[in-house]
């Protein structure tokens, strides 16, 4: 080998350290006691986990929980990429769905904290194309055909605080039948090769499904929220998170495609576990047309971290602040009253489930604790009580539904203080 090759492999391998440096210290990871949490029952969730993967529910899964500031568990299960052989890593990266939406809610709130917008303002107001929403009334055919739209005033035009906390009266179509929503999916709503201006002109032109304020539906409300943020700012919304978001915490590996450099990090879905079918997951490997304010993001389990450490420190991180401690308590608060909310002793904030009461959900966990969750089966919560943080990864559609109650559970009783 030449000089200058030696020197060359000299230099990477310097960089290959300093990076496997730096990582290790961002990851530090203290004696679960530490925290008070027990090491033997944290065995619980690795043995859990471990169980899983070997039984095919998952090919893999990356788990993170920090409390009182430490990193008191971070351990990789099973397989990134199940078809290539290639093990999970903690630095994988996942597409993490609507764990974006309380990124795009932030950023929303950063521009009502500069006077930009007002959150008891009508959404009309920066998007036109949202003016003078009726509210659809199904009407059952006499005949016993298909039931009917009625269009019928909205007693309220849906305001910015309404997207925000899901009760807008928008819908996303899928979750349940009714006429408004079958009116949802034949206009394509949501479509990848749409644009964000384009689902808001769609929008504009379909019933509410709800009178704005009076029930709350899981929607694309936050989707609205991210075009709000481009015209707001006048920037696309995935150039004002980087800058105004992304890079200021700190999170390298978070946007909405993985570059091509980082493609050897990402994580893969395995097969369904009970049909053996392909899994369809978004393709994160090229820039999207569609910027998905509610839904479409990449993140590592770090950055992801890193966000939420951002707000249990009320708003700022590293000396670096986003959010006035204010503004995150009224993000962090209940902001639905007597209406129903996502389960069980929740009602839901400005971008996040927040519990009401320790009684109630199917799980432990402490009033004023938020979460939220991706459709890959992505799950995040955090508990201002007990200074916890839980951040829970994988790449499984179809597991979903089944995680979050069995990993609140395991990670809430390994809590012993």
């Amino acid at each position: 080998m030449n000089t200058d090759r030696l020197r060359a492999s000299a230099a990477a391998a310097l960089a290959l350290c300093l990076a496997a440096s730096a990582y290790a210290e961002v990851l530090a990871v203290a004696k679960p006691e530490a925290a008070g949490l027990s090491s033997s029952r944290l065995e619980r969730l690795s043995s859990v986990l471990k169980a899983d993967v070997e039984k095919g529910r998952i090919p893999g899964a990356v788990m993170l929980i920090e409390r009182r500031g430490k990193v008191a568990y971070f351990e990789a299960f099973g397989m990134r990429d199940k078809a290539k052989g290639a093990p999970m890593t903690k630095d994988a990266i996942f597409r993490i769905y609507s764990m974006t939406k309380p990124i795009t809610s932030t950023a929303v709130m950063m521009l009502a904290e500069e006077g930009s917008l007002r959150l008891n303002d009508p959404i009309a107001r920066h998007l036109p194309a949202l003016a003078n929403l009726k509210v659809g009334v199904e009407k059952a055919d006499p005949a016993g055909g298909a039931p009917t739209v009625e269009q019928v005033a909205a007693t309220r035009q849906p305001t910015i605080q309404d997207l925000l906390r899901h009760t807008s009266g928008l819908t996303y179509g899928v979750f349940g039948r009714s006429a408004v929503k079958t009116l949802y999916n034949q206009a394509g709503i949501g479509r990848a090769d749409d644009s964000s201006a384009d689902l808001v002109e769609k929008l504009g032109k379909l019933p509410l499904a709800y009178q704005p304020g009076t029930t709350w539906e899981y929607s694309h409300s936050t989707d609205v929220l991210g075009r709000l943020v481009e015209v707001v700012s006048g920037k696309p919304l995935d150039q004002f998170l980087q800058e105004r978001v992304y890079a200021p915490l700190g999170m390298k590996d978070s946007g909405f495609h993985v570059p091509a450099e980082k493609l050897d990090r990402l994580a893969e879905p395995g097969p369904h576990p009970e049909t053996g079918a392909p899994e369809r997951v978004l393709d994160a490997t090229k820039p999207p047309k569609y910027v998905s304010g509610g839904g479409g993001s990449v993140s590592t389990t770090i950055d992801y971290l890193r966000f939420c450490r951002m707000l249990l420190n009320g708003g700022q991180l590293d000396g670096t602040r986003l959010l006035g401690r204010k503004t995150v308590e009224l993000m962090t608060s209940d902001h639905l009253g007597a209406l129903n909310g996502p389960g069980a002793g929740y009602g839901f904030g400005l971008g996040f489930a927040v519990r009401r009461e320790v009684g109630g959900p199917p799980m432990p966990g402490s009033t004023g604790d938020y979460y939220w969750g991706g459709w890959a089966g992505t799950y995040f919560w955090v508990d201002p009580k007990d200074k916890l943080i839980a951040l829970f990864m994988i790449q499984q559609p179809s597991q979903q539904p089944y995680y979050p109650t069995i990993i609140r559970m395991l990670v809430e009783q390994a809590i012993v203080d």
